[in-house]
């Protein structure tokens, strides 16, 4: 069953804004898979999101490795993969990846930026882990195409921001 982190956006045109990119990926590739990840959300509620390039942004996307300033240090290849901060937290709309990963775009020869990223977003719009079967927000990774939000993601997304107008 879907879990609530306690908050929400009391807006629903959320703006983002990438930082660092993976070295494995072109940055066009990127942008375009960050856009069908936050898609993934926007299909199903009336959130839309746009990509800015300088300033605050909502959302701010990274690429880290290590320690880089949250108390939530990476740790390498393997392990922890992304982390996410919820709506109404100090640093709401944070979306961290490790960069050590060896991220790839629908190819489960490494770890998929797309299904990652939806994952995290789901987060960083209110959602915490959930324990429904073959859920994106399940907590753990799972290469599965194509991307898609299991009964129990819509629920919990809609319960947060409504349908789509």
């Amino acid at each position: 069953m879907f879990v609530l982190s306690g908050g929400r956006w009391e807006k629903t045109d959320l703006t983002y804004r990438i930082l660092r990119f993976p070295w494995q990926l072109v940055r066009e590739q990127v942008r375009q898979t960050v856009a069908e990840a936050l898609q993934v959300w926007s299909e199903v509620t009336p959130l839309t999101f746009t990509e800015v390039h300088e300033g605050r942004a909502d959302i701010m996307i990274d690429f880290a490795r290590y320690w880089h300033g949250d108390n939530l240090p990476f740790d390498g290849p393997g392990g922890i993969l992304a982390h996410a901060f919820f709506p109404k937290t100090h640093r709401e709309g944070d979306v961290h990846f490790d960069y050590d990963e060896t991220w790839t775009i629908g190819d489960n020869q490494g770890t998929d930026l797309l299904q990652v990223a939806a994952h995290e977003f789901g987060h960083v719009l209110g959602l915490q882990h959930t324990t429904a079967a073959k859920a994106l927000m399940s907590p753990f990774y799972t290469f599965r195409y194509p991307l898609s939000l299991s009964p129990d993601d819509r629920r919990g997304i809609q319960h947060l921001y409504g349908r789509p107008q």
